[in-house]
């Protein structure tokens, strides 16, 4: 079968690889469609920390059950909770295995969505609905990590919002967090073309090459500040934007990863008394929520794919990625072709 595989930093190409033989428990999926995200931009980079070469990519995954299993029939499309937990940590033993001290993930730890083939514990595997397309059944993954963010923020009826970074992770919790209830929400970012989707989603743009971030956070709020801090870019400015830009009492939800320590505002937390809160992933049920919120915000969801890639021809996905003229938000890969 045809895969996408990460190769060396820097480095994937198209290989037949084997198809795969389902172990007990397993099924065998035909891969319909495949989102490429930031992990694995990292792990095209050489910078994951446990990803290896040579590895098959992808965990933002729907395919198609190729032989009935216990649970799901021939035919059936699922979406996988793609997490992998030890079942023996601390975390695990007291109900958060989503943040297993040893996690692992499909896509990262071993092969991934993007191929034409893939082995799934059938455990894992989620149904989608018959009315969903493929293309919003794709991006249920990264649909779950917006709302674990949103609900780890506490998020109330009629806040006001700032979210850091318009990337596919920050579009998506700007929906979500509208989905939830907010009554305004900034979105932040020095990209055009995404800040202009942004707009276009309905969220109030705030263009970092030419505003002030505090500025427009005062200006849409009174004087008084965001309710909660979204930082979703994951570099330096936005985490030193956050505390400033939070009202006293308000919330920082951190849904970005740095990968690097960077300077914090301590003193803004302290005094403001801020609550700050990190996100990662989501659990499970909230992957099956995701599925229902993905149904509801179908609409809104398929504007923030701007591309379909077939996966014969992905080789050159990454360079896509980083050319800023191809203005790409959220690119899939077609399995099938």
């Amino acid at each position: 079968m045809k895969a996408l595989v990460y190769t060396g930093p820097k480095s994937v190409e198209i290989r037949d690889t084997a198809l795969p033989r389902p172990k007990p428990g397993e099924v065998l999926l035909k891969m319909q469609l495949c989102g490429v995200c930031g992990t694995d931009i990292g792990i095209h980079s050489g910078t994951h920390p446990r990803a290896a070469a040579p590895l098959i990519l992808g965990h933002e995954f729907v395919g198609e059950v190729v032989e009935a299993g216990a649970r799901f029939a021939r035919g059936q499309r699922v979406v996988a909770y793609p997490l992998l937990s030890c079942g023996a940590c601390h975390p695990c033993r007291t109900g958060s295995p989503h943040v297993c001290t040893g996690l692992r993930s499909i896509g990262i730890d071993q092969a991934g969505g993007l191929a034409e083939y893939l082995s799934v514990p059938e455990d894992m595997l989620f149904a989608v609905p018959e009315d969903m397309d493929n293309r919003i059944a794709a991006l249920v993954e990264p649909l779950a990590v917006a709302l674990r963010a949103v609900e780890q923020s506490r998020l109330g009826l009629a806040d006001r919002v700032a979210v850091l970074g318009a990337g596919p992770i920050g579009l998506l919790t700007a929906l979500a967090a509208r989905q939830a209830g907010a009554a305004e929400v900034l979105v932040s970012d020095i990209d055009p073309v995404r800040l202009a989707l942004a707009g276009a989603l309905g969220f109030r743009p705030v263009d970092l090459r030419q505003d002030d971030l505090s500025e427009q956070v005062q200006t849409a709020t009174d004087g008084d500040g965001v309710d909660v801090v979204f930082e979703c870019a994951g570099v330096g400015p936005a985490a030193r934007d956050m505390t400033r830009i939070a009202r006293p009492g308000g919330t920082i939800c951190l849904t970005s990863l740095h990968k690097a320590p960077c300077p914090v505002a301590l003193l803004d937390i302290a005094f403001k008394e801020l609550r700050l809160i990190g996100s990662r992933v989501y659990t499970r049920e909230q992957f099956r929520r995701s599925i229902t919120l993905a149904q509801a915000m179908a609409e809104d969801l398929e504007r923030v794919i701007t591309r379909t890639l077939p996966l014969s021809g992905s080789a050159h996905v990454f360079d896509l990625i980083a050319a800023p003229e191809e203005a790409d938000v959220k690119i899939l890969i077609d399995c099938t072709a």
